[in-house]
């Protein structure tokens, strides 16, 4: 559960990153080369514009019509250079900064294959949390004071965190099917058979997917479901990236087919094209970072997380680009587990659906959609993103809090 790495503050660079390297240096390459091109376009009007950045480009040429040329040209390329090289800086001072001693992780309650069940204690009624296949479930026990598995222990509930691991030989044939009925009932009945009572269950992304496909088929051992970030319409989202993944479709499966499983560097990628920017960006802001300070350890523990990623296994890989994004299964009850379809309004149990509004990874309609097709479900919109929700600095009051509450008026 807690990533790969040495027990004591070292200089290790930990897991290699930001992932994939070599395409973040292109981009950054890339604005630098294309800014100068596009000089001579602007001077002259004849550069292509969006529509809704004409005015906005209007105007930017009225501003230049006295500036001086090779003065513009000149703080043109300093600036793109000042960018790069703040992104190449933050990039060595990343790799280079000590990791602290990692904490001792819980034990696990139950295991099967690569799968294991981690206790996180407490005394009160079981929370079976399902994190995504894609990133390591850590995220949700990120530091000391961003754990939202600790704060539920400590807020008397005892959190079980479903750890996937590696896929080994046996996950590597998996399907969704695979997952569900091989992995999470199985862990939900030891869960029952362990404390007798039936728990909440709540999942994360990818893992809110799996844990309402669990729900609907178990609903007697389900007292309550919580559904974060958990993407259900997935045309929802802006048309360009819909079709962006129509367009890549045939490419990635051809790739998955080749290697039997859709590579980490890939995965990496495709969420990086939805915001192309934000990894250079955020990059030159850790490098103005004191490198003792808070935010920059905390910056450290989330790329760490961010750059330790798992392959998707060949069948799942498959069933998520052609089903969920390219055909949008999941809405129209198209998505089957063991031949049976995931239909949303089967899920009876008391639901909280959190969308987080600044969400680039699940598009908060695409959220909003299971809210709204799940009876009875009350919808949390939070001013957070996706990751931010649970592993910001805003996440105790947005997020851990409210969560907690709502257990408590719901399951006693």
């Amino acid at each position: 559960m807690t990533p790969p790495g040495p027990t004591a503050a070292t200089p290790d660079p930990g897991p290699p990153g930001p992932r994939p390297l070599p395409l973040h240096v292109a981009l950054q390459t890339m604005t630098w080369l294309s800014s100068l091109a596009a000089l001579g376009g602007l001077k002259s009007g004849l550069l292509p514009w969006r529509r809704d950045l004409a005015s906005a480009a209007e105007a930017l040429g009225k501003n230049l019509d006295d500036a001086d040329a090779h003065a513009f040209a000149a703080a043109v390329d300093a600036e793109a250079r000042r960018r790069l090289n703040g992104f190449a800086e933050g990039v060595r001072r990343y790799r280079r900064h000590p990791r602290p001693a990692r904490r001792n992780e819980p034990p696990a309650l139950w295991r099967r294959g690569s799968t294991r069940l981690l206790d996180y204690g407490g005394r009160g009624r079981a929370l079976l949390v399902v994190p995504s296949l894609i990133n390591r479930g850590y995220i949700l026990d990120l530091t000391e004071r961003r754990s939202l598995m600790r704060h539920l222990a400590a807020a008397g509930w005892r959190p079980l965190l479903v750890d996937w691991g590696e896929p080994g030989p046996a996950e590597r044939r998996f399907s969704l099917t695979d997952y569900v009925c091989g992995r999470l009932e199985p862990a939900l009945d030891e869960i029952v058979a362990a404390t007798g009572e039936t728990p909440a269950v709540i999942g994360y992304c990818m893992g809110g997917n799996l844990a309402l496909a669990l729900a609907v088929r178990r609903p007697a051992l389900v007292a309550a479901l919580v559904l974060l970030a958990t993407p259900w319409d997935f045309h929802a989202g802006a048309p360009g990236t819909r079709r962006l993944m129509q367009a890549a479709a045939p490419g990635l499966i051809a790739l998955i087919d080749q290697l039997g499983e859709l590579p980490v560097d890939v995965i990496q990628a495709m969420f990086s094209s939805l915001d192309p920017y934000l990894t250079a960006d955020k990059f030159r802001r850790f490098a103005a970072l004191p490198a003792d300070s808070e935010k920059a350890r905390e910056f450290v523990a989330l790329e760490d997380w961010l750059n330790d990623g798992v392959p998707l296994v060949g069948s799942v890989a498959r069933e998520c680009l052609l089903g969920w994004y390219v055909e949008n299964t999941p809405p129209g009850g198209r998505w089957r587990i063991d031949g049976r379809p995931v239909v949303a309004a089967e899920a009876r149990m008391p639901t909280l659906v959190a969308i987080p509004a600044n969400d680039h990874i699940v598009p908060p309609g695409s959220a909003a959609a299971l809210a709204g097709a799940i009876p009875g479900a009350k919808a949390a919109r939070l001013a957070a993103g996706h990751i931010g929700m649970v592993a910001g600095r805003r996440a105790r009051t947005m997020l851990y809090d409210p969560l907690t509450r709502w257990l408590a008026k719901t399951l006693t």
